[in-house]
């Protein structure tokens, strides 16, 4: 793709960056194929190659961003898909994300809206304040088809309350500064993000992490000062605090490195992981950025981990066939797509992948809450293909896709509750409801 930015624009690193992306782009239209929102729609605008060409204009006539740029933008998933199928190599992410930023930069959203991503930025990342937030939403639910109005904000706020828990769990004592020990000889030292939402969401799937690890061996070190990972406030734009965030792990993690060292950074949310991979690049050319670089390269999986260091049952095969759903974080963002599906299997689960398994379930951070109608369709869709296997329960390894599919006719559950618990753990809820309804 020509491009024709100037060389004072060029003077910017974002800028650069994003030229030398768009030049990787050679207009094949491949992307198309595998993108959920073109499939759904049908408007080149809502394909990455038409995304594309708006934020090259955007970007090389150095404009305030247009309503129709954030709209089109906006209704990116980031599920990273294309960038599994394209053959030329484009990183669209960080063309999307320096998108982002910049809208959020030069656009003034309408006030609703500028209000609900920012309560959702205050809220999210924060533990505390997201328990409260669920808790007065579990009071509101059962008032959600009383919100009035078809408007954006009224369907985004029916979203909202329909997805609340029923019931919010207490937070767990692990997930405090500790170091948790291994059990019998160790054979190796690992950092573990604790997250945010999923701590108030499923404190379970931290637990099973922990427990596992430390069988097998492994001292789980949580760290004190880290927190969010960054992510949900660097996907709406909001640049400054996604650093912060960032900024701070990096420190936590660093220490550890630095004092009795790290074999890995264990991550078990995918979406969190696909962001502390990248914060090389996120950090390039700041004061962190060998400290950024090191701990993106000790990141990894749980998946992947497990695999490292060689997992393996102790418990019967359950009998029990389950619906793999591949996060796209994980098989797109993070090109991990055989390790779940292998440990799940040697396990003694048969694992069954549904159609369709590349695109997403529309969860995608707060996408669901950003863009309920699409979310709602792409949920529907992927719920239908995941019914089809004739599986009694899903397994993935994202919190925001496990809340996203968990509310429909099959239980839905953390791979690693599951591994877990063929490894001596304690059985998770969700399969007993999956055993009840078989």
């Amino acid at each position: 793709m020509q491009t024709n930015f100037s060389p004072a624009q060029l003077a910017d690193p974002d800028t650069a960056e994003s030229n030398r992306i768009l030049r990787t782009c050679v207009h094949c239209g491949m992307c198309t194929a595998t993108c959920p929102t073109f499939l759904l729609l049908g408007d080149e605008l809502d394909s990455p190659r038409g995304r594309i060409y708006l934020i090259k204009d955007m970007l090389e006539g150095g404009k305030p961003a247009t309503e129709q740029v954030v709209r089109h933008v906006d209704r990116c998933l980031s599920c990273l898909s294309c960038m599994t199928t394209c053959p030329s190599g484009v990183n669209y992410m960080h063309l999307v994300d320096h998108a982002r930023a910049y809208i959020d930069r030069t656009y003034e959203r309408p006030r609703a809206e500028r209000m609900l991503r920012r309560l959702l930025s205050f809220l999210l990342p924060h533990p505390a304040r997201f328990r409260l937030a669920l808790l007065g939403a579990w009071f509101a639910r059962p008032f959600a088809g009383l919100v009035p109005g078809a408007s954006p904000t009224a369907q985004r706020l029916r979203a909202m309350l329909r997805m609340a828990p029923a019931s919010v769990p207490s937070p767990s004592d692990v997930e405090r500064p500790r170091v948790h020990p291994a059990i019998g000889p160790r054979r190796g030292r690992v950092g573990i993000l604790m997250g945010c939402a999923q701590q108030v969401l499923a404190p379970s799937i931290n637990e099973a992490t922990i427990r596992l690890l430390t069988r097998m061996g492994i001292e789980v070190v949580v760290t004190k000062d880290q927190g969010c990972c960054g992510a949900l406030d660097h996907h709406m734009g909001h640049h400054d605090p996604a650093m912060r965030f960032a900024r701070a792990n990096i420190a936590a993690w660093s220490r550890e490195i630095e004092g009795e060292g790290l074999d890995a950074i264990v991550i078990n949310a995918s979406g969190c992981g696909t962001t502390v991979k990248d914060y090389g690049f996120m950090f390039r050319g700041e004061p962190e950025a060998a400290q950024a670089a090191k701990v993106a390269g000790l990141a990894a999986d749980i998946s992947e981990v497990l695999t490292r260091f060689g997992y393996a049952p102790t418990r019967e095969a359950p009998g029990l066939t389950v619906a793999y759903h591949a996060a796209c974080s994980l098989q797109h963002g993070q090109k991990i797509t055989a390790e779940p599906k292998a440990l799940l299997k040697a396990a003694g689960f048969a694992v069954k992948e549904p159609a369709e398994s590349h695109i997403c379930c529309g969860s995608a951070g707060t996408y669901n809450l950003l863009q309920p109608e699409i979310a709602g369709r792409l949920k529907a869709r992927k719920q239908d293909n995941i019914a089809r296997t004739g599986a009694v329960l899903i397994a993935s390894g994202n919190i925001g896709c496990l809340t996203q599919l968990g509310d429909g006719a099959l239980p839905a559950v953390h791979t690693v509750e599951l591994l877990d618990w063929m490894a001596g753990g304690p059985e998770p809820a969700a399969v007993a409801r999956a055993r009840a309804a078989a």
